[in-house]
């Protein structure tokens, strides 16, 4: 027991979604709290680790933000190799890059195992004056690929916390999973994980997650 008390975690999760849709501004948001206004477009790969505290244990997310340019493509990925979380993003107010989002998921799975925490995030979520892809939509989409859901603004901080620390939670809970039988681990991973986007209730989805960011 004593050993358990100082293991330590270190989990690679990938940022994913179309050019411009506010990758490297939620990771900045996330790893450093801040936002840059003048975010130029990621070339290849980039990462960042922060240190989050998950009950009683200490968790590296080592996440990695991927260009979403087609000519990188081939270059990244590779990265996905050894991921066990993965953000799906999109800007709320260009649709385009909603209807991307089937085939950066097909590109995850083709890449990825199975069992990757998922969260699909509708960024830019500040901008609802000029909104193009509905809260219904993006839950919809969610439900239908078993992915949690929430809506952010890297700008203003909106839930970009709580989208990380909810798939951190979740690829901690799937290590955990991994003690039980196959039957139970798999029964586990069918029940539905949609969050509500915008007005997430933390205190009943993740009660002992402690903050990630004790600014």
């Amino acid at each position: 027991m004593a050993e358990e008390e100082f293991e330590e975690y270190l989990f690679k999760i990938v940022v994913i979604g179309d050019s411009a849709v506010g990758k490297s501004n939620l990771l900045s948001r996330f790893a450093r709290d801040e936002f840059d206004h003048n975010s130029k477009a990621t070339i290849g790969v980039e990462f960042q680790t922060q240190v989050v505290e998950v009950d009683g244990k200490e968790i590296k997310a080592q996440v990695w933000d991927t260009a979403g340019q087609e000519r990188f493509r081939a270059v990244t990925s590779a990265y996905y190799r050894g991921a066990v979380g993965a953000l799906i993003v999109y800007d709320i107010s260009r649709k385009t890059t909603f209807e991307s989002i089937k085939r950066w998921l097909d590109e995850l799975n083709t890449h990825c195992d199975t069992t990757v925490a998922r969260m699909l995030v509708g960024n830019k979520c500040d901008l609802e004056d000029i909104r193009d892809v509905s809260v219904e939509e993006g839950k919809s989409l969610a439900e239908e690929d078993g992915l949690f859901f929430i809506e952010t603004s890297a700008l203003n901080s909106t839930n970009v916390n709580a989208a990380f620390e909810i798939v951190i939670r979740e690829i901690y809970n799937n290590v955990s999973r991994k003690t039980l039988n196959s039957d139970s681990y798999k029964a586990e991973l069918s029940v539905n994980r949609v969050s509500l986007a915008n007005g997430i209730d933390l205190s009943k989805q993740n009660k002992s997650f402690s903050s990630c960011c004790s600014r």
